[in-house]
């Protein structure tokens, strides 16, 4: 991601600029290397126009309950205490920014609308998002403002990912996890990602390292993105990806194992036994569980590794609460 080299002296008043300008990244926090500091900001040719040295380099993110916060501290100037007790989070995919709003809100749509695009200027897109639907989790979205489009460019850790929310699944929160999953590999690693979508997971670690992944994909429409989304990115990647189109239990008993699987696994989906065995040294399983049930899912992954015939080490880290009591985690698995 872009970043504007600014002198020490000049930081403040240059930020207020790219805050003018719509082209400051406020989900990024700047920082200071020597005399100088590194500002965040989108990817746009106007911060090329300032006159500063555009750097790309990754800083870190902002929490997403500040990002959160700074929207209801907006709000707070047109929503009552207790109309701001039912405000949403909310997701920004490219200059799409997703929303749920709930009945005790619908009254507010323009007021919540206002606070997102003072927050957020680069957004072209409000939507509003429903359930999810069918086997690929698509949801349905409402565009409640702005340009009649589900379709966007995302950028993150150094790519720009090619999305369309109304054909592909795509979660933009998993934007950390990504970039903690690229700092694990290694140069020179083959890696097979079952479940890729457009594949942001694949894309971010060929960015970061030089590896060969193999990706498979039973969406069609996801796999053309992901295609489209090779080449809109081949020029910055480091690494190959190979891209499969066809269902996850039927192509992976047929490919070879891989030094590292990473399964960002459907809800509702259980193909432990199957990426599992894949996996040579590393293996990295997603799957949603009851906060109670951490360990029996831990328990769930040291039995089929011993199944298989496989030492291991597990680590179960939390990613994201789903649902109450339902969380996110991902199971980091070291075999020997």
């Amino acid at each position: 991601m872009p970043a504007l080299k600014v002198p020490k002296r000049k930081a403040e008043p240059v930020k207020r600029k790219l805050k003018r300008l719509g082209v400051y990244d406020g989900k990024r926090r700047p920082r200071g290397e020597g005399e100088f500091v590194l500002l965040p900001v989108v990817d746009d040719p106007t911060v090329r126009e300032l006159g500063y040295e555009v750097l790309p380099v990754e800083l870190p993110l902002r929490p997403e309950r500040q990002i959160y916060k700074n929207l209801e501290s907006v709000l707070a100037e047109r929503l009552s205490e207790e109309e701001l007790k039912h405000l949403r989070r909310y997701d920004v995919v490219g200059d799409i920014a997703v929303i749920q709003i709930p009945p005790e809100l619908e009254h507010r749509i323009d007021d919540i609308v206002w606070g997102l695009r003072k927050v957020h200027p680069f957004i072209r897109v409000v939507a509003q998002k429903g359930f999810h639907e069918g086997t690929f989790r698509i949801r349905e979205y409402s565009i409640i403002w702005g340009e009649k489009r589900l379709e966007t460019v995302h950028r993150e850790n150094g790519v720009e990912i090619k999305v369309d929310l109304s054909k592909a699944f795509f979660n933009p929160r998993m934007k950390g996890e990504r970039y903690r999953l690229a700092q694990l590999v290694r140069d020179g690693e083959k890696i097979l990602v079952p479940f890729a979508g457009v594949l942001p997971y694949a894309l971010v670690i060929a960015w970061y390292r030089k590896v060969k992944i193999t990706a498979v994909e039973l969406n069609k429409e996801a796999y053309e993105l992901g295609l489209k989304n090779i080449e809109l990115n081949r020029k910055r990647l480091k690494g190959e990806i190979e891209f499969i189109h066809g269902d996850a239990f039927e192509v992976l008993p047929e490919l070879p194992s891989y030094d590292r699987v990473i399964s960002p696994t459907p809800r509702g989906v259980d193909a432990l036994a199957l990426t599992l065995s894949k996996a040579e040294r590393w293996f990295h399983y997603y799957d949603f569980v009851h906060e109670a049930g951490i360990g029996d899912f831990k328990e769930r992954i040291i039995e089929e590794c011993s199944r298989q015939g496989k030492d291991c080490e597990v680590g179960v880290k939390k990613i994201s609460d789903f649902k109450p009591h339902v969380v996110k985690v991902c199971a980091d698995v070291m075999l020997r």
